[in-house]
């Protein structure tokens, strides 16, 4: 396999996967369709967690497994806000069943992009249109982003995806055509589905151009924590729109923070963390799911 050019001249895995297994473990997750089911993740306390604290913010997410009853409000809440097309799915909710009958039992868990410390995506971009922000959030640079789908390869959650079409054509419908024009006459061709929200501004300390919301085609789009709310003071859509209250999001960092609290208190996973890939997502109040899960209730859709 080529050895792809990094930011940084150290491999991609640094905790016993060297790049050919860790490609080919990202693989097959894909193909089995449900992170996690290869390996169990570490469990950790919290005050393993705590390690991570020091100057700046570092935004992470935790997810309370136990208050998930697999609404999926939280992939709506993402695909209204980010007006991400037909078959991207930044926020997935796994529905899960394991056991035969009549002993039986189904649970949800939730999957964001995981935001690695350690982001193999990172790591294989040739131009360094995939970053690291100052405060943990992984994002691309569409300005330098060439759709090489590299990062798409090396991720091991299936969580990058490319935007093939004009985004403007690209929409669940026809809005430049009669389909759409209700809408346009009511705002006035003000904010189009494929311009909401607004990724215009340059985001974040690097002052970088984020691509998402299928804002320009061409280019490899994820979940971005909602970083057009993030810099506003608001929460990821995921986040505000979940009615069980499941999900936590914050700056671990600061020890008087709600997620750094509940880090400390709860015992916590993170998804294919011998992997090396340092997720920025953790989950408490659940183990993670086994060989024997079955993904039940899948959502498919053209992309």
């Amino acid at each position: 396999m080529t050895d792809f050019p990094t930011d940084h001249n150290e491999e991609i895995i640094v905790e016993g996967l060297d790049r050919r297994k860790f490609l080919r473990a990202g693989g097959a997750a894909v193909a089995l369709g449900a992170v996690g089911l290869l390996v169990g993740p570490k469990l950790l306390r919290g005050s393993e967690v705590s390690a991570n604290q020091g100057v700046g913010k570092k935004y992470v997410m935790v997810i309370d497994l136990s208050r998930c009853f697999g609404c999926r409000a939280c992939m709506q809440a993402c695909k209204i806000e980010n007006n991400t097309p037909e078959g991207m799915m930044w926020m997935y909710v796994f529905r899960f069943e394991e056991g035969t009958y009549p002993h039986v039992s189904s649970w949800s868990m939730p999957r964001p992009c995981m935001h690695c410390d350690n982001a193999p995506c990172v790591k294989v971009c040739p131009v360094g249109a995939r970053y690291k922000r100052e405060d943990g959030l992984v994002a691309t640079d569409r300005d330098r982003c060439i759709g090489c789908r590299y990062c798409q390869v090396s991720c091991p959650y299936s969580l990058n995806y490319f935007q093939w079409k004009d985004p403007r054509k690209n929409q669940y419908y026809d809005w430049l055509g009669s389909e759409g024009d209700p809408m346009r006459d009511i705002i006035d061709d003000y904010s189009p589905p494929y311009s909401n929200p607004s990724l215009e501004p340059e985001y974040g300390q690097e002052k970088r151009h984020i691509a998402g919301s299928g804002f320009k085609k061409g280019v490899t789009e994820k979940c971005t924590f909602c970083v057009h709310r993030i810099e506003r003071g608001l929460l990821p859509a995921c986040v505000a729109g979940c009615p069980g209250h499941v999900y936590h999001f914050g700056d671990i960092k600061d020890p008087d923070s709600e997620v750094s609290k509940i880090l400390a208190e709860n015992r916590s996973f993170r998804l294919l963390e011998e992997a090396g890939t340092k997720p920025s997502v953790y989950y408490i109040n659940g183990t993670p799911p086994g060989e024997n899960v079955r993904e039940i209730d899948a959502i498919v859709g053209k992309v």
